[in-house]
Order: structure tokens, then C-alpha cells, then sequence
């Protein structure tokens, strides 16, 4: 917007000398700078004084690119104020002009007042640290909870597709399990998804198809893909008949899985880690990259154990709907835990042995990554938690006090 010359009246306030470069000719034009009150902020009027009684130029407060503010601890030597497209102007007169500003309205913006007052910049600080732990612990949850409900289940089924494929070139391999064995379990997880509530459903009208798929290649596991595919291995009942345990251990640990699916976990983890770093983006600028990468690390730490108690609780619910003991499925949870935790122990003990030796382990010995590990962002009941053993003797009780009380 270019700049009025009208006339204007003359300014209450003092006139503060100055120079005015006006972009056309290389010499300053000396002036007198006045200052006078608006609504949207002071406005600026050039006063030329080779020109007496000229009109002055008037520019309005959006016009002006208005100097960083002052501190009286740290006087400027000369005060720039930039004109945009009319050049700029340069006054020497520093105490005298942020005086006129002051009296015309003129007041120091946040980012100003951060610059020169020590206890204001801490207070954004802190009031900035506190809203990005409330926006990382609260507000991304919250909103990847709710922006889940329009993703389409079309969506989630192409991602589970292009899961099991990795994973069948790589970790997963074809079921040893009979026919007639893989057909009672089909049989059963279909009964169960038929009793799934509709008070269970955290998104009213999600109707996923639920697919059970059987696999070998790993210990004893179960996870659920999005859109509906649930993975049983063949590890997994093996475990269960090793423990003694009938097919209710297995239901429940399917149960557990259906609770992932029907929560939309993994969903919800894709979701939540776009939105943390959009809004890291926003908060942060150029060095938000490198943030938001280790906060999206630190998210699925955080809340995958969320989840994890979800489905338990989702699992303790079907269960009883479909009046069915969970209490197997927490025995076949805490056998599994124990065997990975002695086997960890084992491992730990060999590498350690090894160092003493000064020997390392030759290469065909050396561990394998874990199935949990080599499983990446699927979501499994027989995750690696602090709290696996009070979990599962939540199941054996059938009730948890982080549920909620049946209807």
C-alpha cells in the first residue's frame, strides 16, 4: 500500500530529527519525524524541512517495519525504521523517539519484550515447555483419536496387505498346523468376533473384517494388523499345550487382539505420530525435524502400554460377554513371559561369559533379534512390558481397576 500525502495536523508530540533515505536519490532527506495515536497503532509522518510547511508524508502502522524494541540497559546508537517500499529512516535521537512512540500507543510486542526483559523470555519459556508436554502427553492422543474415525478401512486393509507380505519374505513362515487344528481355532475366532458388542466399538460404524491368518517363524506370538488381519503362531500354541491349557488361553489371547483391531491401535499410532510432528513443525521451525523424530520414538514408548491395557481390557470384556474365563489367558501370558525372561537371561550370561574369555560369539551363534523386534510396529500381547506379570494376573482375576465397570 503505498504512502498518503494528505495533510495531517500537527503532531501533539514532539518532532524528533531524523534522516529519511528515500530509495530514489543516494542523498537522505533531512525531516522531522512526528508520531500521533490510532486504533490500529501509531502512524508515522515525515516532516521535510528543506520543504517548510510542505505536506508531510504519512505512513499508517501496518506500513512500517517498526525497529526492535529498546532497553534502557542497552541504549541503540541510532534507531532504524524501515519503510518498506519508500526506503527507510534513520534517527539519532534514540531516548527521544522511543518517547514519542510510547506517547503516540506504541508498545513493545511479546518477541520485543523477550528480547529485553531476561524474566519475561523464561516466563514464555516455561509457559512453552508446559504447553508442548500437555500437547505431546494430551493433546496428540485426543486428536489421532479423533482424526482416526475418518480414516477408511480400505486404507488400513492395503497397509495390513503390505505388511504380511514383508513379513512372510522375511520373519513369518507357512503354518505346520493341521488343517483340522487350524480350523477349530478359525472356528472359535469366528464365533467370538459374532459376540463382539456394540458397547465395546470405541468408533460407532466401524466394521472392519477380521481374518485369522496362522503362521510359523517366530516363538509364541500373537499381533493384529489394521483393518482387521489377526496373526496366531504356531509357537503360540504350542506354548498353550505345553502349559496344559485348552483353546480358552488362545480365545483370549485372540480377544486381545480383536481389542487392537477394534480400538484402531495401530491407526491411532500413525495418526498420533503425523499430528506430533505437524505440531512440533509449527512450534519449532527447521529444527523441529530432528525433535519431532525423537518425540515420535519416545510416543510409541509411551503409549503402547496405553494400548496394551486397552485391549486387555476389551479382551476381559468379550470374554465375559461371551461367558468365557480369561484366567487361562493369563496363565499362558505369565508362562510365555517367564520363558522369555530366562531365555534373555541365558543369552545375557553367554555374552558375558564370552567377553571374559576375550572370545566373541562366531557368527552363526549370534542371537537373532527378537520376534517383537523383527515384528517392528505390529501391535502384540506378549509385548515387552514392565508390567506383564500384574497384567496377567489381571486376566487370571478377570477384572482390572483401570476398567471400566460393565454396564
Amino acid at each position: 500500500m503505498a504512502a498518503a500525502t494528505s495533510p495531517v495536523a500537527e503532531p501533539g508530540g514532539k518532532l524528533v530529527p531524523g534522516r529519511w533515505f528515500d530509495g530514489l536519490s543516494s542523498q537522505a532527506k533531512p525531516v522531522l519525524v512526528g508520531l500521533q495515536p490510532t486504533p490500529k497503532g501509531p502512524s508515522l509522518a515525515l516532516h521535510p524541512l528543506s520543504q517548510p510547511g510542505a505536506t508531510p508524508t504519512v505512513f499508517t502502522w501496518g506500513e512500517v517495519g517498526w525497529p526492535e524494541a529498546w532497553s534502557e540497559r542497552r541504549p541503540q546508537q541510532r534507531v532504524v525504521v524501515d519503510l518498506r517500499d519508500h526506503g527507510s529512516l534513520e534517527i539519532d535521537a534514540v531516548a527521544q523517539w522511543h518517547a514519542a512512540l510510547a506517547a503516540a500507543g506504541g508498545r513493545p510486542s511479546l518477541a520485543g519484550r523477550m528480547q529485553t526483559r531476561w524474566p519475561v523470555l523464561l516466563g514464555v519459556t516455561a509457559v512453552a515447555i508446559v504447553g508442548l508436554t500437555l500437547f505431546y502427553r494430551y493433546g496428540t492422543p485426543w486428536a489421532a483419536t479423533e482424526l482416526t474415525r475418518f480414516v477408511p478401512v480400505s486404507w488400513e486393509a492395503s497397509v495390513a496387505s503390505n505388511v504380511l507380505t514383508q513379513m512372510d519374505k522375511g520373519t513369518l513362515k507357512p503354518s505346520k498346523l493341521s488343517k483340522e487344528r487350524q480350523a477349530q481355532l478359525q472356528a472359535r475366532f469366528d464365533t467370538l468376533v459374532q459376540q463382539v458388542p456394540t458397547g465395546l466399538q470405541r468408533y460407532p460404524g466401524y466394521r472392519p473384517t477380521y481374518t485369522l491368518s496362522f503362521r510359523s517363524g517366530m516363538g509364541a506370538n500373537a499381533f493384529a494388523l489394521p483393518g482387521g488381519t489377526v496373526v496366531m503362531t504356531d509357537g503360540l500354541a504350542k506354548a498353550a499345550e505345553k502349559q496344559g491349557l485348552d483353546d480358552d488361553a488362545l480365545i483370549g489371547v485372540l480377544a486381545h487382539e480383536i481389542g487392537h483391531v477394534a480400538q484402531r491401535h495401530t491407526t491411532r499410532m500413525i495418526v498420533q505420530q503425523g499430528v506430533l510432528q505437524m505440531g512440533m513443525g509449527l512450534a519449532l521451525g527447521d529444527v523441529s525435524g530432528i525433535v519431532a523424530t525423537g518425540a515420535s520414538v519416545l510416543t510409541g514408548l509411551a503409549y503402547s502400554r496405553n494400548h496394551e491395557r486397552e485391549a486387555d481390557c476389551f479382551a476381559i470384556a468379550l470374554m465375559g460377554h461371551a461367558k468365557l474365563p480369561t484366567a487361562p489367558m493369563g496363565k499362558l501370558l505369565l508362562a510365555i513371559a517367564k520363558d522369555e525372561d530366562g531365555e534373555e537371561k541365558a543369552e545375557k550370561k553367554k555374552t558375558a561369559t564370552a567377553a571374559k574369555e576375550g572370545a566373541s560369539a562366531p557368527a552363526e551363534t549370534t542371537a537373532p533379534r527378537k520376534d517383537s523386534e523383527a515384528l517392528g510396529p505390529v501391535w502384540s500381547l506378549l509385548s515387552s512390558h514392565p508390567d506383564t506379570v500384574e497384567r496377567a494376573k489381571e486376566l487370571e482375576q478377570g477384572h482390572a481397576l483401570h476398567c471400566p465397570k460393565p454396564a
